[in-house]
């Protein structure tokens, strides 16, 4: 069986990359929009259970993986919401005359 570890940090660097390329030469509110899904659909869930699992593999008590689990996925789904919300309300600038 494979690593599931690998394989998550595998997803999660594929997702960079293409998030990374799909921003690239866009505006700054493209840009907000697409890094704000982009943490809330995939870095939010993958990072947070990929540092929650090897915390409690360190630590030896799964009960502190999943209370890390519990504390650092809403965290970045609010900041991914964040950043969304700005890429989604933030006003163009105005063109000069």
């Amino acid at each position: 069986m494979e690593n599931p570890i690998a394989i998550a940090l595998i997803i999660l660097i594929l997702t960079l990359i293409v998030a990374y390329k799909l921003s690239h030469r866009k505006s700054k509110k493209k840009k907000y929009i697409i890094w704000g899904i982009t943490t809330i659909v995939s870095i939010a869930p993958l990072l947070s259970w990929v540092v929650s699992i090897l915390f409690a593999i360190r630590v030896g008590d799964g009960f502190a993986g999943v209370a890390l689990l519990m504390v650092m996925f809403p965290l970045l789904f609010l900041i991914g919401l964040v950043i969304l919300l700005i890429g989604i309300f933030r006003k163009r600038k105005a063109e000069s005359i």
